[in-house]
């Protein structure tokens, strides 16, 4: 049986019904978990996974294995959530309802209730009932489009921008909010968190600067999508890269310094004209040494210098080592962040295998003994 170590963290004491999905919703209930949170995720009978106990985005989790399309598991999952402060789910649009879950049901029984849903395309719009995965909620909001080199097709930011930063955190960040409101006014609320309108909202600044004018709609021609040399990516002789990214006048300054190069080389470098003689300049520069020579000479400068790291390298990277960015296990584990001053945000215990706790879980929310043995035979829980 997984245990939950005792945290003070900034969410301990909360209690969240987690209904077992993939992507977003489990990510945000992880960052719940990561901040002290009693996440209690609810597998299906049955479920296989491979090899649980790596599955870092499921950590710091009580597991229980409920048969949802039976009666008494319904009404299982019904008195869990009566005792919880907040419910997440990340089904499709009208899935909880057919399963007698909808929000008006449990936040009948609890009005108290953060009701907290994930989904792609929002619980409404012309698109609610479609399919879809990260890279169509990215497309249709102008991030994907965005992104990339000018001749090529647009470059996948993996499933970062969409399905975590769009999706996972602007849930995490509506359900906080509603607690707190739930807090002030003893009203629980329903949270619609859609993929496509948290990326809507990553690109506000973009948006911002094409409304004055300050951003061109082709790619790979801004300071912020690979256009400016001075803010950009650059092969080294070994076949890795560098990052550099000197926007303000000082940086400039200073990377120039150290590269032994004269400013007037290349005039105002801000202007666009200056660009290309700029990028072949470097392209050739960087090209020439190896990229430990370049780290060397330009980190822990001034000259908004990086390596471009794999994951493999990213753990053993002295400043992400003195940062703890990673456990120390051995298995590059990413640690709970943000970090506080005086809560405690811990690394949560391991993910559990599905359905480990099922019995513990229901003991602790009331059940008797007799009720919990009649459930097992019946297959309601498992």
């Amino acid at each position: 049986m997984s245990k939950i170590k005792p945290t003070d963290g900034p969410l301990s004491g909360l209690r969240v019904i987690e209904l077992a999905g993939i992507g977003p919703a489990p990510f945000a209930c992880m960052m719940l978990a990561d901040m002290g949170a009693q996440i209690i995720r609810v597998e299906r009978p049955g479920q296989k996974m491979v090899k649980p106990e790596l599955n870092f985005m499921i950590r710091g989790r009580q597991s229980v294995a409920i048969n949802m399309k039976m009666p008494e598991g319904l009404e299982v999952v019904l008195r869990l959530i009566d005792k919880a402060d907040c419910l997440i789910e990340g089904y499709r649009p009208g899935a909880m309802e057919r399963l007698g879950l909808g929000p008006d049901v449990c936040l009948g029984r609890n009005s108290r209730l953060v009701y907290g849903r994930m989904t792609g395309w929002g619980q409404d719009g012309m698109l609610a009932q479609s399919a879809g995965h990260d890279l169509n909620y990215i497309a249709i909001t102008g991030a994907l489009w965005a992104s990339g080199s000018r001749d090529q097709a647009p470059a996948f930011p993996m499933n970062l921008l969409g399905d975590f930063g769009g999706g996972g955190m602007l849930l995490a960040f509506g359900v906080v909010s509603a607690l707190l409101r739930a807090t002030r006014t003893g009203r629980g609320d329903l949270v619609d968190a859609a993929i496509c309108d948290g990326t809507v909202s990553l690109m506000t600044m973009i948006y911002s600067m094409r409304a004055r004018d300050l951003w061109e709609d082709r790619r790979a021609a801004n300071f912020f999508d690979g256009g400016a040399p001075w803010y950009n990516v650059y092969e080294c002789q070994d076949g890795n890269w560098i990052t550099i990214g000197a926007l303000e006048p000082q940086f400039w300054t200073r990377l120039l310094e150290l590269l032994e190069m004269d400013p007037a080389k290349f005039g105002d470098h801000h202007d666009p004209k200056s660009w290309p003689d700029i990028r072949r300049c470097f392209t050739a520069l960087f090209l020439s040494k190896p990229r430990d020579h370049w780290s060397a000479l330009l980190e822990n400068t001034d000259a908004c210098f990086a390596p471009v790291l794999s994951p493999a390298e990213a753990a053993f990277h002295p400043h992400n080592k003195s940062r703890r960015l990673f456990s120390d296990d051995g298995l590059s584990q990413p640690m709970p962040v943000p970090r506080f001053a005086e809560a405690r945000t811990p690394l949560p215990s391991p993910p559990p295998k599905p359905g480990a706790d099922t019995r513990q879980v229901l003991e602790a929310a009331g059940f008797s003994k007799n009720e919990v043995e009649r459930l097992f035979e019946k297959g309601a829980v498992s």
